[in-house]
């Protein structure tokens, strides 16, 4: 991204009150930067997965924070809840359209923050 277009986008974010304490944009970005939301979107982004997996693939998450980070991102349309009438009933959860745009964005900040995390950490 140009110096301008970084301008730019600046004061739009300025200008459309994206800096302002009522934005919504605050709760979206509450939402879509929160460590497990971060964290369970990447893992979505290569196939679906079941609350197993999930479980399994993003470590240290509670029980309670993934169903309630799940039900948020699905509240916020990012991801896709699909039961399967079995016995057991089989839940899969899957990007939505607009959970794979948005992850497309996110893979490059942690492709930096995994190439920088150590001399952060170290500092």
């Amino acid at each position: 991204m140009s110096v301008s277009s970084q301008v730019s986008v600046l004061q739009r974010l300025q200008t459309d009150g994206v800096l302002a304490a009522a934005c919504p944009t605050r709760t979206v970005l509450d939402h879509v930067t929160s460590k497990w939301g971060v964290l369970l979107l990447i893992d979505l982004s290569e196939s679906s997965r079941r609350w197993g997996e999930l479980r399994k693939d993003v470590e240290g998450i509670s029980e309670k924070m993934l169903a309630q980070t799940l039900r948020t991102l699905e509240g916020d349309g990012l991801v896709h809840r699909e039961v399967t009438a079995t016995v057991p009933p089989r839940v899969d959860y899957s990007l939505t359209p607009l959970g794979t745009d948005l992850v497309g964005r996110l893979l490059p900040l942690m492709e930096w923050i995994l190439e920088n995390a150590d001399d952060i950490v170290a500092s």
